[in-house]
Formats: structure tokens, C-alpha cells, sequence
């Protein structure tokens, strides 16, 4: 037997109709939307202000008063451009916040994929072996009312043939619950993946090389180093903000007889309001630098593991490829056992051995299409 191999697009298919129809990412990417007009809601002018005052004068025969003031606050120009890079970086941080939720779904549907190919392929060895358990059930329940066969040999016959059609059944209650799951992840609406076949997955061939690339792709780390950059425009804004603010606007004053009216200036000095904000932002880019720090090795000590049991689980992989490329023994042991060559109970165990070998050869290759699906989530 040799290991199938399955076209990939047709797992690309399935996950692009998840990315389109998922609701989780429908839902994040407006949620990441309306974040972004948040961030930029802040960096324009305070609003200006209009104040009309009318006062009755008292005694009556002095006439009323009518005050018009209007007034707008505004920053100097640095700290406008600096407001702006803030809210220009924070919008950069919902981004690889959204692509490291799309990864992560993505990637969660790959392994339902993964499996599915498993369970079809899985499937198919399992048709085959129930062929051979019906026509050998077949052939003893003949023998039986011939009487050439006892009854304990036909029963024997009998549980094999349970057993795979137990198995067929295990194998279709798993088949439709990864169905489901994909299903739920494309937002209700059904998908087909009828593949029993594996691309040959490639390993890189120098995790250091591979390494320094998957780095710069991941969104999580690209996230923590977009947080140290805006932290540190906070530290320079959050300097900037210890500077006066400024107003200008426009005055009316109108009494019996008398008007006055004119411009007006103001300034505004932080004293009290911005204290400790500076050091509030330093100590944050420090925690951010930390978690950089920390994320770096989590992350590179987690893909050096995943490599390390990917290639492991290639070599495994490749060694039952190896074996079951010119070894099927199904039609040799059954002549076998037709002719009196060997007993029915040596059939049951050597068509066994084989089955469970073939069923470790899927396995290995599940696992390993699996462990390179972790790698390569980053490319998702």
C-alpha cells in the first residue's frame, strides 16, 4: 500500500469559504473597523464653544445686557501630529490583532481538514476490508451447511466481520462531527470534502532560516513590536501634553448705549492634571519591551519543538511508506487460507498485523500533515 496524496487547493477552497463566510470573522472585522474610527475620533480640535448670556438690569430703567463669547481651544501643531501617530499605530495594532484571530481560525479549520482526509482515507481502507470480511463470511457460512467448517470457525468469521463494520461506523460518526464543526465554522453552510489523499507536506530544511521568516510573519509578534512603538509615541505625547494649551475666539458685550466687542486669548497650563502620565507611559513600554522579550522565546522555543516532532513524525511517515509500498497481503493470505495453508485463526492474526500497520501509516501521516500545519499557520 502507499500513502495517498490529495490535491491541496481543495483544503485551500474549504478555507477560503470559511474566511468569507465565517461570522466570528465577520463580527471581528467590524468590531476592528469601528475601533479604528474610535482611535481617530480623538486626535481633532475640541469642539468650539458659544456661549449668549442675556441679563436683565435692575432697576428696570438701566436697560439689559447681551453677552455673545465664542470660543476654540486648540493644540500646537507637534502635539496634533503626535495625536495622529498614536492613533495611526493603535489602528496597526487591531490590525495583527484580526489577523491573529484569522489565524487562529484558519488554522483550527485546517486541522478539522486534516482529519477528514484521515477518516476518508481511513474509510476507504475499510470498504476494501469489508469486501474481504463478506466474501470470506461468505464462503465459511457455504462451507458451514456443507459441513466442511465447525461452528466456532464461522463464529470467528462472523466477529471479524463485526468488528470492521463497528469500525465503519466509529469512522462515520467521526467523519460527520469534523462536518459539523467545518460547517459551523463556515457560518452554517455546508462543505464537501470527500479527498482521501495527502500532499506530500515539505519540511523546512533549516529551522534557523525558516525561523527568522515565520518571525517577521507571525501577528502576534508583530503586535507586541507595533505595542512598544506606540507606547513610545505615548511617552512623547504624554510629554507633550505637560505643554499649555491654547484658545482664541471672539467677544460681544452690548448694554444701553454702549457695545463693546472684540478678540480674546487664552492659554491653559497643565499643573496638575497630566501627573504621573509620563511615567505611567514609560513603565508601559517597559511591560511591552518585557512581553516582547518573552513572546520571542515562547514563540521560538514552540516552533523549535513543533519542527523537531514534525521531523520526527516525517521519518515515521516515511518508513511505513516505505514498508507498505510493495507489501499487501490481503489476497495472498486469503489464497492462503482457501487452500489449507494456514489456519483460520493465522489469517484472522496476520490480516490484523496488516491492517494495524496500514492504520499507523494513516496516522503518522495525520499527524505530521497536522504538526506542518502549526508551522506554516503564519502563511495562512
Amino acid at each position: 500500500m502507499s500513502i495517498p496524496l490529495i490535491a491541496q487547493n481543495n483544503i485551500n477552497s474549504v478555507l477560503d469559504s470559511i474566511e468569507a463566510n465565517n461570522t466570528t470573522l465577520k463580527s471581528l472585522r467590524l468590531t476592528a473597523d469601528a475601533q479604528k474610527l474610535g482611535n481617530k475620533t480623538s486626535i481633532y480640535l475640541d469642539n468650539p464653544e458659544v456661549e449668549f448670556n442675556y441679563l436683565w438690569g435692575k432697576p428696570g430703567n438701566i436697560g439689559s445686557r447681551t453677552d455673545i463669547n465664542i470660543k476654540q481651544t486648540f493644540d500646537i501643531p507637534t502635539i496634533s501630529g503626535m495625536k495622529s501617530r498614536v492613533a495611526n499605530g493603535q489602528n496597526t495594532l487591531i490590525e495583527f490583532q484580526y489577523k491573529a484571530d484569522r489565524m487562529n481560525i484558519l488554522l483550527e479549520a485546517k486541522q478539522y481538514c486534516i482529519d477528514l482526509v484521515y477518516f476518508n482515507a481511513l474509510k476507504r481502507e475499510l470498504d476494501v476490508r469489508l469486501q474481504h470480511a463478506e466474501t470470506i463470511a461468505k464462503g465459511y457460512k457455504d462451507r458451514l451447511d456443507r459441513g466442511d467448517a465447525n461452528r466456532l470457525e464461522y463464529n470467528k468469521i462472523q466477529l471479524n466481520l463485526a468488528s470492521v463494520l463497528g469500525e465503519l461506523s466509529r469512522v462515520e460518526v467521526e467523519r460527520n462531527a469534523l462536518l459539523s464543526q467545518l460547517r459551523r465554522l463556515n457560518g452554517g453552510v455546508d462543505i464537501a470534502l470527500d479527498e482521501d489523499q495527502f500532499v506530500q507536506a515539505q519540511l523546512p530544511l533549516n529551522f534557523n532560516d525558516w525561523y527568522a521568516e515565520a518571525e517577521q510573519k507571525n501577528p502576534v509578534l508583530a503586535y507586541i513590536k507595533q505595542e512598544i512603538e506606540v507606547g513610545k509615541s505615548q511617552v512623547s505625547l504624554s510629554k507633550a501634553s505637560n505643554w499649555p494649551t491654547f484658545s482664541t475666539g471672539y467677544m460681544s458685550e452690548k448694554v444701553v448705549g454702549q457695545q463693546y466687542q472684540g478678540f480674546t486669548v487664552g492659554i491653559s497650563i497643565p499643573l496638575w492634571e497630566n501627573k504621573n502620565r509620563v511615567k505611567q507611559a514609560k513603565v508601559a513600554v517597559s511591560a511591552a519591551e518585557s512581553r516582547e522579550a518573552d513572546r520571542k522565546q515562547q514563540f521560538y522555543s514552540q516552533l523549535q519543538s513543533l519542527y523537531n516532532r514534525a521531523n520526527g513524525l516525517k521519518v515515521i511517515a516515511e518508513k511505513y511508506r516505505q514498508s507498505l509500498a510493495n507489501v499487501n497481503n490481503t489476497d495472498l493470505l486469503k489464497k492462503a487460507l482457501d487452500t489449507g495453508e494456514i489456519s483460520l485463526l493465522d489469517y484472522i492474526v496476520e490480516i490484523g498485523l496488516y491492517y494495524t500497520t496500514v492504520n499507523q501509516a494513516l496516522e503518522a501521516e495525520r499527524d505530521y500533515q497536522k504538526a506542518i500545519a502549526e508551522l506554516s499557520a503564519v502563511e495562512l
